[in-house]
């Protein structure tokens, strides 16, 4: 199977930044498109951010939309979220996700065959 690891989480003040990756392994990775979705603590999963497997489209979610990111390097089996402006909301776990639909870019998380493990994301007042 596809194995997904995000890295890059941690620790920022709102306002700030933060960029988190996830990075893929096997050949098929151009051929996902990827997404990001997040959990909150006492809330439930929801989408973040997906891009086609050549980057030609993206989608966003409207409370991150103009401040997040998504893109990708299929040449380093990575896809990245760009997270600026940064939220005490956006406070979460970060997950990524593989889709086996490479032109879409859908925001349901029951499209997504592969997840990574997760990485935290915190942001302070």
């Amino acid at each position: 199977q596809v194995q997904l690891v995000e890295s890059g989480g941690g620790l920022v003040q709102a306002g700030g930044s933060l960029r988190v990756s996830c990075v893929a392994s096997g050949r098929a990775f151009s051929s996902y498109a990827m997404g990001w979705f997040r959990r909150a603590p006492g809330k439930e999963r929801e989408f973040v951010a997906a891009i086609t497997w050549g980057g030609e489209s993206t989608n966003y979610a409207d409370s991150v939309k103009g401040r997040f990111t998504i893109s990708r390097d299929n040449a380093k089996n990575t896809v990245y979220l760009q997270m600026n402006t940064l939220k005490p909301e956006d406070t979460a776990v970060y997950y990524c996700a593989a889709n086996p639909s490479s032109w879409a870019v859908s925001g349901n998380s029951r499209l997504y065959y592969y997840w990574g493990q997760g990485t935290q994301v915190t942001v302070s007042s």
